[in-house]
């Protein structure tokens, strides 16, 4: 498949295969299309393709058996490789037809975004918080949000901006009385490379924190602000 393209979460690629699908209908349907270049079987071939991976898919999204489990990751296998020729002859072979703009509609990285990913990372970054001991809030399986931009290199890191609620400290004078709504809005951060992170926020319990996550790399590239995340220390 498509190297950076395809995603590999099965709810991440029936949405993007879907996105595409749908896409593809819109802009070569209707009296006077956008795309004229795409045979009408081609996009026929495609739709079908989806639909046979929904018909795997779907009974896998309540409680299951091994078979229908098995069925699925043929199913993400075989349509997986229509939908990767059908992006690199339909889509990356017309670059005079289908733009920049087109591609990222789709959720395809352009290729020079591709060949400079290392200077910008594009993915969110997102983890699950537990709650070890008393103070002690960790953020555990650091990972990209799925189906959101290109999936971070491996030499890139993940910068973690937090603040709190509660009255200032010497340690914390920066505080917020609601929650935050960009990453820009966060005070305080840590880089890792680890995919968990703890934090120890001794005589704060009962305060609310707010995470937010963003790739960064060694070169200074520094992808966009992930989803925000609270809870209440303990």
């Amino acid at each position: 498949m498509a190297k950076h393209v395809i995603p590999r979460s099965k709810p991440a690629f029936d949405r993007f295969f879907k996105n595409n699908v749908d896409y593809v209908v819109e802009m070569t349907g209707g009296p006077d299309p956008v795309w004229t270049h795409i045979p009408p079987g081609e996009v026929a071939a495609l739709s079908a393709a989806y639909e046979t991976w929904s018909a795997a898919y779907t009974p896998t999204l309540s409680p299951h058996t091994p078979a229908a489990m098995a069925a699925m990751k043929t199913a993400y296998v075989t349509t997986g490789k229509v939908l990767s020729r059908f992006i690199q002859v339909w889509f990356r072979g017309f670059p005079e037809i289908v733009t920049t703009e087109h591609l990222w509609n789709l959720g395809i990285p352009p290729i020079d975004a591709i060949l400079t990913a290392a200077s910008a990372p594009m993915a969110q970054a997102e983890a699950d918080l537990v709650f070890p001991g008393i103070h002690l809030v960790e953020l555990l399986k650091i990972r990209p949000v799925p189906g959101v931009g290109v999936s971070p290199p491996s030499g890139c890191g993940v910068r973690i901006f937090y603040v709190l609620s509660g009255p200032p400290t010497e340690k914390y004078p920066f505080r917020v009385s609601g929650a935050p709504s960009t990453g820009s809005q966060f005070p305080y951060s840590v880089f890792t490379r680890e995919k968990n992170h703890r934090f120890d926020f001794e005589g704060e319990s009962g305060n609310r924190i707010y995470f937010c996550l963003r790739y960064e790399n060694s070169k200074g590239g520094e992808g966009p602000f992930g989803p925000i995340l609270s809870a209440v220390i303990p």
